[in-house]
Formats: structure tokens, C-alpha cells, sequence
């Protein structure tokens, strides 16, 4: 990731010389420009300080392991594994939900071929049915991802029908995941949030729900979040999709995010190809916000 956070930090950790005070204001401007938030930067620099405080002669080399080691931990206290274990006889079922505008039909195109290029089969259920290009969208990536696809029967269709029938047919072709578009914007949030409880309660007559996974645009950071709150009140949501990622000053968001709403990120997109959408790894995460 050639993030401006990372090379804030490469200026902060260069050479190895002992850490004065205008390092600790550096961290801290640093955390708070990478959208960490005011009260998550507070968190690290305390956590921070309390090991380096007992650390005799504290160089540079010193406060970037420690403040790694305290970044790892913060991410530990959520699961980002992605909980696709099927019901002997169903598919995996996985909703999509997010505003319009974050990416979240092409990043269910790309979140399809990273399932299957994991040996599952898929299919993907078009049912933002409000906009006619959500499903001609999706029908592309698909064709992408050599997915199969569930699209209306006519212009309009009932989202919850087309939802309820890609899952019947996911469980009729023996297909492991089947992964469910749904519409972003209605007239009011109460509408989009009834639409959703209703895609949900008919597909719950099928089979299991396994993921509600919200798509946020990481470059927006809180006000992505605010523009997202209904999903998280009312829908369930499991885990969340950070896109975006790639070249921006937003890597804290990460951090921020999870522990604002209480949900995992479980998968980061960092790019424009079909195949630039990872699994979350803590561990890898942190090495590449500080290397």
C-alpha cells in the first residue's frame, strides 16, 4: 500500500536514535491525519506510552514495535473471518448492503471471484431491481468472475422474489454461496430498511443468513459512517467492506470504524481490478501501515 500514512511514518522511524518529545507530538499528528479519530488516538498513544515508558533508552526502533504490537492488539478484539459454513443441503447466503455510491455493486463483483477462485461455487442474485444499471452492472462482473448470475424476470421485479429465487436456485444447482445485491437509496430510509427486513424474512423461508456485510467508502470516514447508519441500526449487519483503501491517508479508519460500531472489517478492497478485493489480516495490515 504506497499510503501517505506509511511514509508519515517511514519520517517518523528513520534511523535508529533515541525517541524525544517532538516524536511523541509526530505519532500523534500522525494518527489523527490518518483518521484514527480523536478518541482512538488517545487509546494508542496511552497504551503506547505505558510500555515505553518502562523501556530503558527508548529509540525510534523501540516505538515502532511497540506501537505495532499495540495496533495488532486493538485489531484482535474482532473476528474478520467471514462465515461461509453452510447448512448440510444450503448454500452459504451473503446480503450486500451499503448507500449508493460506494462501490457496492462492483466490490459483490469482486467479493464473487474471490470466493470462487477458492474452489466454491457461486452465484450472485441481482436485487437492487430500483436501477435498472445496478443489474446490468452486476451481470458484467459476474461474466468477470464466471459466476452465475439470478437477474429480474421482468423490469421492476419484487427484490425480495429475485433474492428468493436466486437462493432456490443456488440450493437446487448445488452452487456453495450465493451472494445477494440490494438496493441503496429509496425514497426514505424507512422504505429501504422495510425492503431489506422483507429480502430478508423471504430468504430465511429458504435457507440460513450467513453474512449481512455493509460496504463503506473508506475516503469518506465518518461521514460515510453517518450516511450508513440506518444499515447498521436496522440491518443486521456482520462485518464490514472498506473500499478505497489504495492511496489514502485513511488507513486508522480501519481502526476507528470497528471499534465506532462494534463490527469487524472482513474484507479490504485496495484496487480497481477484479481481483483487488483481500480478506482482512490484522497482522499484515499493521506490518504494511508501518513498513
Amino acid at each position: 500500500m504506497a499510503w501517505s500514512f506509511a511514509k508519515a511514518f517511514q519520517n517518523l522511524f528513520t534511523g535508529s536514535r533515541l525517541v524525544d518529545e517532538s516524536d511523541w507530538e509526530n505519532l500523534e499528528d500522525t494518527l489523527l491525519q490518518a483518521d484514527f479519530g480523536p478518541r482512538v488516538t488517545d487509546e494508542v498513544i496511552e497504551a503506547v506510552h505505558a510500555v515505553a515508558d518502562a523501556t530503558a533508552n527508548l529509540d525510534t526502533e523501540d516505538l515502532r514495535r511497540i506501537l505495532g504490537e499495540v495496533l495488532e492488539e486493538r485489531l484482535a478484539a474482532f473476528d474478520p473471518t467471514l462465515s461461509l459454513q453452510a447448512e448440510s443441503g444450503f448454500p452459504a447466503v451473503v446480503l450486500v448492503v451499503g448507500v449508493n455510491g460506494v462501490g457496492k455493486t462492483t466490490t459483490l463483483g469482486k467479493f464473487a471471484k474471490f470466493i470462487a477462485t477458492r474452489g466454491k461455487r457461486v452465484l450472485v442474485g441481482a436485487a437492487d431491481t430500483f436501477r435498472a444499471a445496478a443489474v446490468d452492472q452486476l451481470a458484467t462482473w459476474a461474466e468477470r468472475a464466471g459466476v452465475d448470475i439470478v437477474k429480474p424476470q421482468v423490469d421492476g421485479q419484487d427484490p425480495a422474489a429475485v433474492a428468493f429465487q436466486a437462493v432456490e436456485r443456488a440450493t437446487a444447482e448445488g452452487h456453495d454461496v450465493v451472494i445477494i445485491d440490494t438496493a441503496g437509496r429509496l425514497h426514505t430510509k424507512s422504505g429501504l430498511m422495510d425492503e431489506l427486513a422483507k429480502i430478508k424474512r423471504v430468504i430465511e423461508k429458504k435457507a440460513p443468513i450467513n453474512e449481512v456485510l455493509l460496504v463503506l467508502d473508506a475516503t469518506t470516514g465518518q461521514n460515510g459512517l453517518n450516511q450508513a447508519e440506518a444499515f447498521l441500526e436496522q440491518a443486521g449487519v456482520t462485518g464490514l467492506v472498506l473500499t478505497k483503501l489504495d492511496g489514502s491517508a485513511r488507513g486508522g479508519f480501519v481502526f476507528a470504524v470497528q471499534e465506532l460500531t462494534g463490527i469487524p472489517v472482513k474484507l479490504v478492497g485496495q484496487g480497481e481490478s477484479i481481483d483487488d478485493l483481500t480478506g482482512f489480516t490484522p497482522h499484515v495490515f499493521v506490518r504494511q501501515l508501518l513498513d
